[in-house]
């Protein structure tokens, strides 16, 4: 098995040997954040069901066993919409073969025969692809199936069978809770849900939980009976139930819950969810009972010490806390602070201006501390309350500013260091495990650079960093961005001081088709990789929860500097209309075959518009997005630099 995991941020010279042509130049310099007591709400973290995943479909494990007349798999598959769809997953193994039986006939056939509609069903994100083949049945019945694999000499013994319809019900599954450190024990929830009765309810009937962790090897709960393994089968009335699992290891593990049971009509159904994660050794040790202890570093600013130190000395975690002070009797709010702290000094920094603002004094506190792991955005350490001893306030904190200026939000900006820098550029950046997207167009922007990590799997913080680190030659950027570069563009402007600060120009960041709530492909994808032991790995931060947890550390004022588009595949009355067959099944219309419409949405941030006709990436339906002249046209125009 070849799963790469996303991994911290590296020194410069191990990027150099990770074939990422680099600038030489500063160790990266992490933004000192903070925001007004009106910003709040928008920096908490979500309730973990609102960033559920949604399936109308199902992703089953298939087999194959030696037999007289070769390599074979039988089953029955429950289909309860109209329109049934199939995708067989092989690793590429063209030895297979899907034969299917609709309900009410005893006779099976060939599929690509008995289907209305053959379709390439690869399913990727850009270069992270798995070979399938997609089949269409129109018109055809729901209920029980039957279906049958077979193959000659097979490659490959094991696959996947993706299948899906029309139906209004839908699996939501989520985790209960963002703990996912070694140790824990770590629970989902899942349940029916209805499109336009929020009333109904389906009778889950079977469930289960196949669990895949950094080993690669597979444990099945069975949720809805008796356990199988150490499961803890926490809630079941039907229609909705929970189960959980102890994460023994770190390391990215994959979990697919799958449902069957029945209709209110009594028609069969199942479905499954499938999710991606990574649990994380917390490497934070306490260093007094919970205490923040300030001291002045200049005429303006309070270093806060959190109470721990960290086992490691390099690298980041992501901190955010509020402060709180009093006026007579009451509680005052007075600012949020936070950003990316250093692992040997994990300090937060208060600028005393804003005491100032809010009128407050003393006693203060922090409320709502969480410092997380920086890659993951998992919670190390949590205190919904703490003392605060800010000890002798600068003379700031009793003089009213004249406003909100960078540094009260940002922190003081560095000096960059002296040498030769190659002028102003506008960098064309790529996306998860991708190849060279804008390569092909390159062409149509003016002063442009590309970034070039091509084929790799990096989380938000670590891309950021290394786009930085590429940047740093330039006397200042603005990005033209494609995927999750979008995001990760958007995690270096809010976390780290680079050139992007001091680019000049219109938009500061652009971007198509990213993922800024994250995407169901990313679970699946990391499912399937667990079966056929290939693709860049497992990325939490493009699943819905990952995406979710990221969103929450993201100011308006960084957001209010990226622009985004989003595109969909063109429709027309007379044909089937997807970008891919296989993440038609999974993902809500209108999508790109990667990005649904609805998530890749980023709040306060500038939406430049929706275009169909455009897909994500090469090998679909339509062209790939990134190869839409004139929209480049427009985003080179725009472009800072």
């Amino acid at each position: 098995m070849n799963r790469i995991t996303s991994i911290a941020a590296l020194p410069l010279a191990a990027l150099i040997s990770c074939g990422l042509a680099v600038a030489q130049g500063s160790a990266p310099v992490p933004k000192q954040l903070a925001g007004p007591p009106s910003e709040f709400r928008e920096m908490q973290l979500p309730a973990p069901e609102d960033a559920a995943v949604l399936s109308t479909s199902a992703l089953l494990p298939v087999k194959l066993s030696p037999g007289r007349d070769g390599w074979s798999w039988q089953g029955r598959v429950a289909i309860d919409g109209a329109d049934p769809r199939m995708v067989l997953f092989t690793g590429g193994d063209d030895a297979w073969h899907l034969q299917t039986a609709a309900p009410g006939r005893a006779q099976l056939a060939d599929a690509s025969v008995a289907a209305s509609e053959l379709a390439d069903g690869t399913l990727g994100l850009n270069n992270e692809r798995h070979a399938g083949a997609g089949f269409r049945f129109e018109g055809a019945p729901a209920g029980e199936w039957s279906v049958r694999v077979q193959a000659d000499n097979p490659v490959h013994t094991e696959g996947l069978l993706l299948v899906g319809s029309d139906s209004p019900w839908t699996q939501a599954s989520w985790p209960a809770a963002r703990n996912h450190r070694v140790g824990e024990t770590l629970a989902f929830v899942t349940e029916l849900r209805h499109a336009t009765d929020a009333d109904a309810r389906a009778r889950i009937r079977e469930a289960s939980m196949a669990v895949t962790g950094p080993g690669g090897a597979t444990r099945t709960f069975n949720l809805a009976g008796q356990a199988e393994d150490a499961l803890s089968a926490q809630r079941f009335d039907g229609n909705t139930l929970s189960g959980a699992f102890t994460a023994d290891r770190a390391g990215p593990y994959t979990v697919r819950i799958t449902v069957r049971g029945a209709t209110p009509e009594g028609t069969p159904f199942v479905r499954s969810t499938q999710h991606a994660l990574v649990v994380v050794d917390n490497d934070l040790v306490a260093t007094r009972e919970p205490l923040g202890v300030a001291e002045a570093v200049d005429d303006t600013r309070l270093a806060i010490d959190l109470g721990v130190s960290s086992r490691r000395a390099d690298g980041f975690y992501r901190a955010y806390a509020e402060v709180w002070g009093t006026i007579g009797k009451a509680d005052v709010p007075v600012a949020w602070i936070g950003g990316m702290v250093p692992a040997g000094q994990p300090r937060l920094h208060l600028d005393a201006r804003w005491i100032a603002l809010s009128g407050a004094s003393a006693p203060f506190e922090l409320r709502n501390v969480r410092i997380e792991n920086a890659d993951h955005f998992v919670p190390l350490v949590q205190h919904a309350r703490m003392p605060l001893d800010l000890g002798e306030l600068p003379r700031s904190a009793s003089e009213l500013p004249h406003e909100i200026d960078e540094a009260m939000r940002m922190g003081p900006r560095p000096a960059r260091s002296s040498g030769q820098r190659a002028g102003a550029r506008l960098m064309l950046v790529h996306g998860y495990c991708s190849g060279d997207a804008w390569g092909p167009v390159q062409s149509q922007f003016t002063s442009s650079v590309k970034f070039q990590d091509f084929n790799q799997n990096r989380s938000h913080n670590d891309f950021a960093l290394r786009i930085r680190a590429f940047g740093d030659q330039f006397d200042s950027f603005g990005i033209v961005a494609h995927s999750q570069g979008g995001a990760a563009a958007t995690h270096l402007y809010t976390y780290y001081w680079s050139g992007l600060d001091d680019a000049s120009g219109s938009r500061l960041i652009q971007s198509v088709g990213t993922p800024y709530q994250g995407t169901s492909l990313a679970g699946n994808l990391a499912a399937i990789g667990d079966v056929f032991g290939v693709g860049c790995g497992t990325n939490t931060d493009l699943t819905y929860s990952g995406a979710s947890s990221w969103l929450a550390g993201i100011p308006s004022w960084a957001r209010s500097r990226v622009n985004y588009y989003t595109t969909s595949f063109a429709t027309a009355w007379w044909r089937w209309d997807y970008c891919n067959i296989g993440s038609d099944l999974l993902l809500s219309d209108p999508e790109d075959g990667t990005t649904e419409r609805a998530r890749g949405q980023l709040s306060g941030a500038y939406n430049r518009g929706h275009k169909t006709g455009w897909c994500h990436t090469e090998g679909m339906r339509d062209p790939p997005q990134v190869r839409d002249a004139s929209r480049n046209s427009v985003m080179n125009s725009s472009a800072a630099r």
